[in-house]
């Protein structure tokens, strides 16, 4: 018998613990073996019932969980998914917990409750087991960047396009690639699985920290040299071309391989309009998105990266374009931004 994986749920609210309490344990694969009101008694529940993921709710009394999160990750690093409200500060203080090392979040519905708890259980479930299997870090091995790193420009470049693709993990994996671009990169395009609104900010983060100007994607955009687009969440993403130029569409859509933003979609069409001029990227996520997508780019005679198993955070998605033989190179995520350039110089 597979073991279940073990959670502890941190939250203020008597009412959301049993309410997450009671939608893991609908899954057979997973067991909540205690709940806490704040971080002080987490603590002495971690030591005892030593849980293999934590759920932990982002505001809370005496201690929240942002200050929390980042204790534990310098002492005692575990998966942890917050649990985030969707308010703009909410969703501001996710992304800072997503780069002191939380694996995921998931966001508490505001609207249409009964069906929101629904799909956000189903969300959870799936976030704790990917998570039971993640690699963590202790944060305090990582030194944050105090200013924007000054790449060397490229020489001339080639007409090409950068996409890339990620999900668990990703933020941080994306983050430490564009930021070794230098500000004449050929246009890059990024998806990411988040929602709506996460995006933006996630853009914002990355346009204070790398050489090159980050933006959430807007129908009609143009991918420039010098410029980063991240898919906005809740919208399909895909690349067009007309004449010598590429575009990006962005409307709302179904969700392709369980996502809206989808790797593949972006990737797919990114093989029709560019072929051998795109780089294809896939990092660090849960599940199969992009995996056809990185093939068929591939196929099209363009460079690809998978992310290696050692230091992706989920071996999911990398995994799986791998395993479709869409990746050119595996290549551990330290180099990949140089691996990226070597493509894009003229020789």
């Amino acid at each position: 018998m597979t073991q279940k994986v073990r959670v502890l749920v941190i939250d203020d609210s008597a009412l959301v613990r049993s309410i997450l309490t009671h939608g893991l344990n609908a899954d057979g694969m997973i067991e909540v073996v205690a709940s806490a009101a704040d971080p002080y008694a987490a603590r002495d529940l971690i030591v005892s019932h030593r849980p293999d993921v934590l759920t932990l709710d982002i505001e809370m009394p005496r201690m929240d969980g942002l200050e929390f999160l980042r204790k534990l990750m310098a002492q005692y690093p575990m998966p942890v998914i917050m649990v985030s409200a969707l308010a703009e500060r909410g969703k501001e203080i996710t992304m800072q917990a997503l780069e002191a090392g939380a694996f995921d979040f998931i966001s508490k519905p505001r609207a249409d409750v009964s069906r929101g708890l629904e799909s956000m259980m189903v969300e959870l479930r799936e976030k704790v087991k990917a998570a039971a299997s993640a690699r963590v870090q202790k944060r305090a091995l990582i030194q944050p960047v105090s200013q924007k790193p000054v790449p060397k420009a490229l020489a001339e470049t080639t007409d090409k396009i950068i996409l890339i693709g990620a999900s668990a993990g990703g933020t941080e994996a994306i983050k430490a690639v564009v930021t070794r671009f230098p500000a004449n990169t050929p246009g890059v395009v990024i998806v990411q699985h988040m929602p709506s609104g996460f995006t933006r900010i996630f853009a914002e983060r990355l346009n204070s920290l790398s050489e090159m100007a980050v933006k959430e994607a807007e129908d009609g955009d143009r991918v420039l040299p010098g410029r980063i687009l991240v898919a906005p969440g809740g919208k399909q993403l895909e690349l067009r071309r007309s004449g010598g130029i590429y575009q990006v569409g962005c409307r709302p859509g179904e969700n392709v391989c369980g996502h809206c933003p989808s790797v593949e979609h972006m990737m797919l069409t990114g093989a029709d309009c560019a072929g051998a001029n795109a780089v294809g990227v896939i990092l660090t996520g849960m599940g199969k998105d992009g995996a056809l997508g990185l093939k068929a780019l591939r196929m099209a005679g363009a460079h690809t990266i998978a992310q290696d198993e050692a230091t992706s955070v989920v071996f999911g998605m990398p995994k799986a374009a791998i395993d479709a033989g869409g990746a050119e190179f595996v290549t551990p995520l330290n180099a990949i931004a140089d691996k990226i350039l070597s493509f894009l110089t003229v020789r």
